[in-house]
């Protein structure tokens, strides 16, 4: 797939609208989980879904370990197919985790002891990162998708990493909420 754009056009309309939609899915976020109208009415027909969530994640967190493997050895079709597969795990997840926190609303991290300050630093960290981390996926793609190879790869170098650590917290933090929770 190539889509042929001239940088006046990327500077006026396509990296803004990244950030737009980006920004607009954050905002979105944070009001579902803190001001959503989430009653807990569902919670239970929705209790398997923390599985499916993490599962999505593992699934992308092994997609790009495996895309980046691909690239390195000079297998670029494999590579891209292997990232519009972390991308389409992550938009899942993402689509799960707004079913689940609007029929759910929030789960609650009880757990006392140690565990306590190493699970809020996983989530805060993965919170960060994951709202740096989706403009930059954005961007990273469209680089690809418009063949400009070069771009791709510098951003790519910050980018792989940032997705994998929240791609593999979410799976931590899922594991975190069900061992320790008692």
């Amino acid at each position: 797939m190539q889509i042929q754009l001239n940088s006046d056009f990327d500077r006026r309309v396509a990296l803004p609208a990244i950030v737009a939609v980006s920004a607009l899915a954050i905002a979105f976020l944070f009001w579902l989980i803190y001001f959503g109208p989430a009653d807990g009415a569902m919670a239970e027909a929705v209790a398997w879904m923390p599985w499916l969530n993490a599962s999505l994640n593992a699934t992308s967190a092994t997609c790009l370990v495996l895309g980046y493997r691909a690239i390195r050895q000079k297998k670029q079709d494999l590579h891209q197919r292997l990232m519009l597969s972390a991308f389409g795990a992550s938009a899942l997840f993402l689509v799960s985790y707004i079913i689940y926190h609007t029929l759910h609303g929030d789960t609650r991290f009880v757990a006392e002891g140690l565990i306590r300050p190493v699970y809020f630093f996983t989530l805060i960290s993965h919170i960060v990162l994951s709202i740096v981390a989706l403009p930059m996926v954005f961007a990273t793609f469209y680089f690809s998708l418009t063949r400009r190879f070069a771009t791709h790869r510098k951003l790519a170098r910050w980018t792989f990493p940032l997705w994998l650590y929240v791609s593999v917290t979410g799976v931590l933090i899922v594991l975190m909420l069900k061992l320790f929770n008692g």
